[in-house]
C-alpha cells in the first residue's frame, strides 16, 4: 500500500480533566468515513506531541508558546481547593486564597495553575503527580489547589472540594500545528464552535441554490384587463353600452 493509498485518520490529543466525547461524537456522526483516535498526553507534554506530529490537534491547557502553534481558548475553568470531608473548609462554600495561610497546600511537579506565588505553607517535598498529591490530602498531609475538572477526575468518598478565590484559573484551548491547518483539523474546529452541517465554512457545506424565476400565471394574464378597457358591465348600463346613458320616456297611446 502506498502512503497515497493510507485512508485518512484523525488523531486528538487532550490533557486531564478534559473531556472530549461529546466533540468525538460529533465527528463520528458527520465524518463516519473518517475514524478518530484519541491521544492521552499531560498537560506538559502536550506542546511537544502536537508539534513532534503525534497527534493532529489537542485540547491543551494554556499558556502554551504559540511560535509555531495555533489556539482557540474554549472555556476557563473554576480553582478548587481539594480537602478531607471532615475539614474545617468543608463548611462554607468558598475559600480565599488567604485563608489557606496557615495550611500545608502541596504543589504537585505537573501543577496546571499559573502561580506567582502557591498559597499556604510548602511541603517538604513536592509530589510527583497531581494523583500522588490526592493521596496526600486523603493521608492528612496537606491540602491541594487544582482546577475543577482535575478535582473530579481524582474524585475519592473522602474527599470533598471547594472553590477558591483570588486564585489564578486553568484555561483550555483547542490547539494545532500552524503550519498544519488540514481540512480534518478545519472540521473539527468547526465541530468545536458549534457549527453546523451547513455550514458557510464547512467542507460539507451544501452550496446556495440560484433562485428561480417565478413565472406570470397565464390565467392571471387572462383575467387582468386590458389598460383603458373595462373588464365588466356598467354599474347602470347594460352589458357594453355607454356609461351614464339615459334611459327614454315610453310614448303614450293616441
Amino acid at each position: 500500500m502506498t502512503g497515497s493509498e493510507i485512508p485518512p485518520s484523525f488523531r486528538l490529543a487532550y490533557v486531564p480533566g478534559v473531556t472530549p466525547t461529546k466533540w468525538v461524537r460529533i465527528w463520528n456522526e458527520r465524518l463516519p468515513e473518517i475514524p478518530l483516535t484519541l491521544v492521552a498526553v499531560t498537560a506538559a507534554e502536550a506542546s511537544d506531541v502536537l508539534r513532534g506530529g503525534g497527534a493532529d490537534a489537542g485540547f491543551v491547557r494554556l499558556p502554551i508558546d504559540r511560535t509555531d502553534l495555533s489556539a482557540i481558548p474554549l472555556y476557563t475553568e473554576t480553582t478548587v481547593v481539594v480537602i478531607p470531608k471532615d475539614h474545617i473548609a468543608a463548611a462554607v462554600d468558598e475559600v480565599s486564597a488567604e485563608d489557606l495561610a496557615d495550611e500545608i497546600v502541596l504543589h504537585p511537579l505537573d501543577d496546571t495553575l499559573d502561580w506567582e506565588r502557591p498559597p499556604g505553607r510548602p511541603a517538604n517535598e513536592r509530589p510527583a503527580t497531581t494523583a500522588a498529591a490526592v493521596e496526600l490530602v486523603a493521608a492528612g498531609v496537606g491540602l491541594l489547589v487544582v482546577p475543577q475538572s482535575l478535582a473530579r477526575l481524582h474524585h475519592r468518598k473522602d474527599l470533598t472540594y471547594r472553590p477558591v478565590t483570588g486564585a489564578p484559573e486553568s484555561r483550555v484551548a483547542l490547539s494545532w500545528p500552524e503550519d498544519a491547518t488540514t481540512d480534518m483539523v478545519e472540521d473539527f474546529i468547526g465541530i468545536v464552535r458549534g457549527r453546523t452541517v451547513n455550514s458557510s465554512r464547512g467542507r460539507t457545506a451544501t452550496p446556495p441554490q440560484p433562485k428561480q424565476r417565478k413565472r406570470p400565471d397565464a390565467g392571471d394574464a387572462r383575467r387582468k384587463p386590458a389598460a383603458g378597457k373595462s373588464g365588466g358591465k356598467s354599474p347602470r348600463g347594460g352589458s357594453g353600452g355607454p356609461k351614464g346613458g339615459k334611459r327614454g320616456k315610453p310614448r303614450g297611446r293616441s
